[in-house]
């Protein structure tokens, strides 16, 4: 299969050839690996790539035959190394299929590959030293976000049609906008973290994926959401399909606009318009959209401060356990410095402090889930800003604490965490671009608490009312030769 046709096609698109007979899941994972081939060198997004182990039967799920990456970091393929992108954990070998593992299996998945993430996914760009910097496939002097920069690197240049995601504090919203994907984060409690851990960063993480299409994020998550058994809890499960949800009409939606940041950080003047730019879009589709203002529940240091304790008192467990399984010491020559602060700061949390901290997650949640009580949507940028340029990002946080690099990393993504906290769903949806450099600038939607499939339908409304497949990156493979 030639990769000019290969990346024609969605996931979804690719699994109806296979279904059909007209191309096999091995040509499907041949071109997979030619893409890899073809880009990577320039994006640095794939870390390790292997050969097919999975022969799904054609036509037995909507994804069966898809190739498929998994980000290095919260999941588990048997024999296969994950090292959080850290110099502490590297060489770590997987010796089971986590959960989510499995159900990809199940999916019909072809996973060929893992793809980048910055150490221990603490941080909104893709800049390792493990691995070192990934690229944007728009502009390969700029960062392709992150935590999931890997994975959106590698969807944006086509080298996948979809990618494994995680996302604590915007890590699947913050590299679609950055890379011009679609990325819905799931609902808390949508998928299993299981078996090694019940919650990440104390229920703030979830698992999801980064696609080009909203069918195939549709599709994917109907495949790998659901319950496990030992799970502390659930989201209750949606009433019909997501592949389904994308075909409804989504009626006519209350939408509050949100353009000021609750940090109070300047929003990049393209953004805004974007935001406002697709207020209009809504208006014209019928809805009916109003400044709207999302009381946190807490004030912005407070916030932050909660989610320091949480993040770092997490961090160093995974630190001193990584260090134990390893032998490896925890200094400079294993830890970035950023990590390094932040471990030694999260050795001071108390215990009261981390209770106090899981308060204010209890507020939030409250508080931002009650303001859907007067509305069914939130608009907002995804990011305030465009990519910035590799190697600027940590900028004036050299010398921070473990608190200080908390209050930069959200500085730079003021808009997305507030929803990991609460635990509701929100989307980062592909609609603009800013003039003056090309990049993409995505748009973010949130939804209550089990409300996907409100989502789902507005994003599949949004993407026939403002398409976005056409557009394409500087790097990509289907400007490459293929096989």
């Amino acid at each position: 299969m030639e990769l000019h046709e290969y990346t024609q096609y969605d996931a979804v698109g690719l699994a109806g050839l296979v279904a059909r007979g007209e191309v096999t899941a091995a040509e499907l994972a041949g071109a997979a690996q030619a893409a890899t081939e073809a880009v990577n060198p320039l994006i640095n997004a794939v870390v390790e790539s292997w050969p097919a182990e999975d022969a799904p039967v054609p036509g037995s799920t909507p994804l069966a035959g898809v190739p498929f990456l998994i980000k290095d970091l919260a999941v588990s393929m048997r024999g296969k190394r994950v090292e959080s992108g850290s110099r502490l954990a590297a060489g770590t070998v997987a010796g089971q299929d986590s959960f989510l593992m499995r159900r990809f299996r199940r999916a019909g998945l072809v996973t060929l590959g893992r793809t980048a993430t910055p150490e221990f996914a603490y941080s909104t760009t893709t800049e390792p030293v493990l691995y070192g910097a990934t690229r944007n496939p728009w502009d390969l002097t700029r960062t392709p976000g992150g935590s999931s920069g890997g994975s959106a690197a590698a969807v944006a240049a086509g080298i996948t049609p979809l990618a494994h995601a995680t996302d604590a504090a915007g890590s699947i919203r913050v590299p679609a906008s950055s890379t011009g994907l679609f990325g819905l984060k799931p609902t808390r409690g949508r998928i299993s973290l299981g078996p090694d851990a019940d919650e990440v960063f104390n229920g703030l993480a979830v698992h999801g994926g980064l696609s080009r299409t909203v069918r195939d994020s549709a599709a994917l998550l109907d495949l790998i959401q659901g319950p496990e058994t030992g799970d502390p809890y659930f989201a209750e499960r949606p009433r019909r399909p997501y592949g389904e949800e994308i075909t409804r009409d989504p009626g006519r939606l209350r939408v509050g606009l949100v353009t000021t940041a609750w940090s109070g950080r300047t929003v990049e003047p393209a953004v805004r318009e974007a935001a406002l730019a697709a207020g209009r879009l809504l208006e014209s589709l019928g809805h009916r959209v109003d400044v709207a203002v999302v009381d946190l529940g807490v004030g912005w240091e407070e916030f932050v401060l909660a989610n320091a304790r949480l993040w770092s008192v997490n961090l160093v467990r995974w630190i001193d356990g990584f260090a134990g399984a390893s032998g490896r010491p925890v200094d400079e020559s294993t830890v970035e410095p950023e990590m390094l602060a932040s471990y030694a700061w999260g050795r001071g949390v108390s215990g009261a402090e981390f209770v106090d901290a899981l308060d204010v997650r209890n507020r939030v949640a409250r508080s931002v889930g009650a303001c859907f009580d007067a509305r069914e949507v939130v608009l907002t940028p995804t990011l305030p800003e465009v990519p910035v340029a590799l190697g600027t990002y940590g900028r004036g946080a050299e010398d921070a604490d473990g608190l200080g690099w908390l209050e930069h990393l959200f500085h730079r993504s003021p808009f997305t965490a507030a929803f990991n906290v609460a635990g509701t769903p929100a989307m980062s949806v592909p609609l603009a671009g800013d003039p003056a450099t090309g990049l993409p600038v995505g748009v973010q939607f949130a939804a209550g608490y089990g409300r996907e499939d409100l989502l789902f339908r507005l994003a599949a409304q949004l993407e026939q009312a403002a398409p976005w497949a056409g557009r394409r990156p500087a790097v990509w493979a289907g400007a490459a030769r293929g096989v």
